[in-house]
């Protein structure tokens, strides 16, 4: 495992992908990562906290391990996270993507990978953070919204913005069309952050080598 808030020296970096959901973003990872378009990034692990998701179906045919933990099998939140982190450093994990990932991090996760977890959100963060972003755009009526990809801090969707793109909210909108807009954006901007991190041999994020 490497030390806290940095990343191997060399080679290709090692990342999980964390998802609760259908996994249509880790399957463009998947997808990028097959032509080589993340850059020296090699998904060695899925993580799900529902074993019957899409995206772990995903992750099995594309011949990437998954490990599915479920809450409510653990004692608390530190135990279930332990779990995980285990995993991780079983596969030697240098950077998490959440895709989808439906679960506050907790420090038990934070801590190891500070500055080595992303997030992505259906918003122009700051605006709508948490659950049904898309919702709630659509709900106060703005003109726009957008995609956020971030750092995970201690908060909820209030890590240090990384990368943004707006989306405009047609007068026509429905949650539905404007999440077919919104998701094409993601599946545009996320595999890019992805490739970027991955460029960066020898630097350090948000942490001491």
């Amino acid at each position: 495992m490497t030390g806290q808030g940095s990343w191997q020296q060399s080679g290709e970096k090692k990342i999980a992908v964390f998802a609760s959901g259908s996994g249509s973003n880790l399957q463009v990872l998947l997808d990028r990562a097959g032509t080589g378009d993340l850059g020296m990034a090699e998904i060695v692990l899925v993580v799900s906290d529902k074993p019957d998701s899409k995206a772990v179906e995903r992750a099995q045919r594309a011949g990437v391990e998954t490990c599915a933990f479920i809450p409510r099998q653990f004692a608390d939140k530190v135990a279930y996270e332990t779990a995980i982190l285990a995993a991780l450093r079983e596969k030697q994990v240098d950077f998490i993507v959440l895709a989808g990932y439906m679960r506050l991090v907790g420090p038990t996760l934070l801590e190891p990978f500070r500055g080595r977890i992303i997030n992505l959100h259906p918003s122009l963060l700051p605006m709508f953070p948490g659950k049904d972003a898309i919702g709630q755009a659509l709900a106060a009526g703005v003109a726009e919204t957008g995609v956020t990809v971030h750092l995970v801090d201690e908060g909820m969707d209030t890590g240090p913005i990384i990368a943004q793109e707006r989306v405009p909210i047609l007068p026509e909108d429905t949650k539905e069309s404007l999440t077919r807009r919104i998701q094409a954006v993601e599946h545009r901007l996320l595999p890019q952050v992805v490739a970027n991190f991955t460029k960066m041999n020898n630097t350090v994020v948000g942490g001491q080598t």
